[in-house]
């Protein structure tokens, strides 16, 4: 019993966290419930590691090298025998 009580241990110390945390956006936000917060928490950092945006400069740089003609190339030996003459 002592045993399992000692590995139930940690996951109680995240749970006491996670619930703190909670009740900090809850209570900042004037949200009605934790529900309300975890929906918070996630529409906050969804775009951060789901939807990042790309920067203009670099959209703008692929969108030129896009528009450059392709190079043809039979096998790897052929690109490189390209490329070793410069």
């Amino acid at each position: 019993m002592e045993a399992q009580l000692k590995t139930n241990k940690p996951r109680t110390d995240l749970e006491e966290k996670w619930d703190r945390v909670l009740n900090i956006v809850k209570g900042k936000f004037y949200l009605k419930n934790k529900s309300g917060a975890i929906t918070l928490i996630i529409d906050e950092h969804e775009q951060a590691f789901l939807e990042q945006e790309l920067r203009p400069e670099f959209v703008e740089e692929m969108n030129k090298i896009k528009k450059q003609k392709a190079i043809s190339f039979k096998n790897i030996s052929d690109l490189r025998k390209r490329y070793e003459k410069r």
